[in-house]
């Protein structure tokens, strides 16, 4: 039987609306495979005061005001509005270089842009590549990054610059500061008090981007998961809201957006949806200004204040420019170390590289700038108080420092760039299922002739800490089994890989003291528990100094039984009561 056409569109319109039904109906209520919340497990970063030149230092002029015409190699500079920077302000005298600067005595010749979207910096810097490629007269292009941060832009740049062959991959050469506070998790203040309050709130921010790792940090050391799912809700967990960039992060909390999400119900999404608004933002100044000044009622939850090795500011280009420019790379670390300790030491030096500050990121004055860098308390909106800002300008030790080239030999950087790394891709393992290894994106070749052949620029007081004589206030808290020979303080060989990571975290923690507690189980004698733990600690104590630790850093105690933290009534008990407890602290 023939159908009229007006009877097929019925047809077809009666197959689409029970397509639709069964859609609304059955398939969008199933359960759905919701991605787990990822436990981040604990890392702990560091504080530090500011260093100077000694009291005989000399304040050179500051630079001109008219653009300099060297004739020198021409760089286009890719920064982010962070003050982090202000040797690059200083060193360049304004957004081109100006006569008299460091640069143009060096022969350089930089264009310093603002762009604060990291997407568009790889654009550029893969723009770059392609040209220089074609073109060796190209002006090269540079761009600066959040160190906790290179391992997602290293993988995402690596993998497009692939086509262009091994010369034209991606390295770092320099760090010129670091973030000092200015970085941070915003939130309610019962988050501070519980952390576990956080669970089932939001945190708005720039996914896979250095703030982020900051929650992610601060939710790792107080045994919160973290959803890694943008589109999803889970009551247990904190859940991210995606931002655009680090002041989007702030506007989305100041304008009170929501957004729809899929709930997850015993570890699948399901059908229904909730509402969630921002409770929380990861974000840096001005992001951190603008919350406070506009809406308020958020404090600092954490800051690199407080993980302060966890964020310097990461200088990369191309390697083959590099490679064809090692003189004028070499000529660039030279000044940016001369400014760093010039900024650091003369107030005329960093209010001036607050100056150029304002015109590069066209935003604000100079005397807002210097504000922030140098971090202030405030009272909110709603009259809290709150730390705002905080930035660090390096000289050249302390940059040797960052890279193992320091007296102690400790490769700060590597410990931070693999930690963020490892957290990155075990929480999204099919986005990010690896990262580029540290020893072929840092190169420290150019530094390391810096530091050799110019031992006249490492005069500079590097950062110093200084230790309280006991830790008052936790950071963070573990607890290791180490082994040791049955009933003494002997450490068994099998043992020295988990003291082993027990230094790399004191490391990247170098700003706080360390604490090594032992504990025992309730077996045996008090007072000779008591002495065990206290031999037990030592070791461990003694151990770290033999790795390069300070002595005036440590402080051992034992404990004996007094602490258990679990019943000694069983086997297993007793196994997890016999610990060594390390806690980070001020």
């Amino acid at each position: 039987m023939k159908v009229k056409p007006g009877g097929k569109i019925l047809l077809i319109l009666l197959l689409l609306g029970g397509i639709y039904a069964a859609k609304v109906l059955w398939w969008d209520k199933r359960p759905q495979e919701a991605k787990a919340a990822t436990d981040i497990g604990k890392v702990s970063l560091p504080d530090a005061p500011e260093a100077s030149l000694s009291k005989n230092a000399v304040m050179m002029p500051l630079p001109g005001q008219d653009e300099a015409l060297n004739g020198g190699t021409k760089i286009v500079w890719k920064i982010m509005a962070w003050n982090s920077q202000f040797p690059v302000m200083y060193a360049n005298g304004g957004i081109n270089t100006t006569k008299g600067s460091l640069l143009d005595k060096a022969k350089l010749q930089l264009t310093l842009e603002r762009q604060d979207d990291c997407n568009k910096s790889v654009a550029d810097m893969v723009k770059f590549a392609q040209e220089y490629k074609n073109n060796p007269n190209a002006p090269g292009v540079f761009a600066s990054f959040m160190g906790d941060g290179m391992p997602m832009f290293f993988a995402a740049l690596s993998k497009e610059l692939e086509p262009l062959g091994p010369d034209y991959q991606p390295i770092a050469f320099y760090a010129m500061g670091k973030s000092y506070g200015e970085d941070k998790l915003m939130g309610p203040s019962d988050w501070k008090r519980d952390p576990k309050n956080a669970l089932g709130k939001t945190v708005a921010c720039v996914l896979r981007d250095g703030d982020m790792n900051i929650l992610l940090k601060w939710a790792g050391d107080n045994g919160l998961r973290v959803n890694p799912d943008e589109t999803s809700y889970d009551r247990n967990a904190v859940n991210l809201i995606a931002a655009n960039d680090f002041l989007d992060a702030g506007n989305k909390y100041i304008a009170g957006y929501s957004e729809s999400r899929k709930m997850i119900v015993d570890g699948k999404k399901v059908s229904r949806d909730t509402t969630v608004g921002v409770d929380g933002v990861a974000t840096w100044t001005p992001g951190d200004v603008n919350v406070a000044q506009k809406k308020g009622g958020l404090v600092n939850i954490a800051s690199t204040r407080e993980y302060a090795s966890q964020m310097p500011n990461i200088t990369i280009t191309i390697k083959k420019f590099a490679y064809d420019h090692r003189t004028d790379i070499e000529n660039l670390i030279m000044a940016l170390s001369q400014a760093g300790d010039q900024v650091r030491s003369f107030t005329e030096a960093k209010a001036f590289a607050a100056d150029v500050s304002a015109k590069v990121y066209n935003e604000q004055n100079g005397a807002y700038w210097l504000k922030y860098y140098n971090g202030m308390e405030e009272k909110d909106a709603q009259g809290i108080n709150v730390s705002l800002g905080g930035s660090m300008a390096f000289n050249l030790a302390d940059a040797a420092n960052l890279f193992g080239l320091g007296k102690d030999g400790l490769d700060r950087y590597k410990i931070v760039y693999n930690t963020f790394g490892d957290i990155i891709i075990k929480m999204y393992p099919e986005l990010i299922p690896t990262y580029p290894v540290y020893n072929k994106v840092v190169d420290k070749s150019f530094l390391t002739s810096v530091v050799s052949n110019h031992p006249e620029l490492l005069e500079g007081t590097a950062i110093k800490e200084t230790y309280a004589p006991e830790i008052t206030r936790e950071v963070s808290s573990k607890s290791y089994e180490i082994q040791f020979e049955t009933g003494s303080a002997v450490i068994k060989p099998a043992s020295y890989t988990v003291l082993d990571e027990i230094l790399k975290s004191a490391v990247v923690a170098e700003g706080l003291k360390l604490g090594v507690y032992g504990h025992t189980d309730n077996v045996g004698n008090d007072a000779a528990n008591l002495k065990l733990s206290d031999s037990r600690a030592e070791a461990v104590k003694s151990y770290l100094i033999s790795k390069g630790l300070s002595a005036d850093r440590l402080e051992s105690k034992g404990f004996g039984a007094s602490k258990p933290i679990e019943d000694n009534a069983t086997a297993e008990g007793r196994a997890r009561n016999r610990r060594v407890q390390i806690v980070l602290g001020n």
